[in-house]
Order: C-alpha cells, then structure tokens, then sequence
C-alpha cells in the first residue's frame, strides 16, 4: 500500500529524475517523462515492498540510466 508520505516521496523523486534526465540527455520534460514513467525503474520505484521509493535519486538515476542505454535494468 502507497501511503501519502511514500507517494510524497516517490513524487519528489520522479521530479528529480525528470530533471536529471533533461540535462544528462538533452530531452525536453515531456519525453523525459515518458521515458521514466514507463521504464521498469519506475515501476519498481512505486513498489513500496521494493524500497526504492527510499533511496537517493542519484542511485535510482544509476538504474534508469543503465536501463535506457542497454535496455534492461542493472
């Protein structure tokens, strides 16, 4: 179950990745929301059993980086 302070989390996140994406890749927001929004980095980021949620973004941007240049997670 997703409580308010995890969603707080994950959102906070997701706004940080965006962010990295943009400037690491030259991608506009849009496409570099659609790129987090369906990799499966994100998909275990709101997997509060998975814990991700909880670590920095610059880990979590570790994966998602590795699973947009190789095309699956590390």
């Amino acid at each position: 179950m997703i409580t308010p302070e995890i969603q707080f989390q994950i959102d906070c996140l997701a706004v940080e990745l965006t962010e990295m994406l943009m400037e690491k890749y030259g991608w506009d927001m849009k496409r570099a929301l659609d790129e987090l929004y369906t990799s499966e980095t994100f998909e275990r980021l709101t997997d509060p059993e998975c814990g991700l949620y909880y670590e920095s973004p610059v880990y979590v941007f570790s994966f998602l980086q590795s699973e947009i240049e190789t095309g699956k997670l590390a």
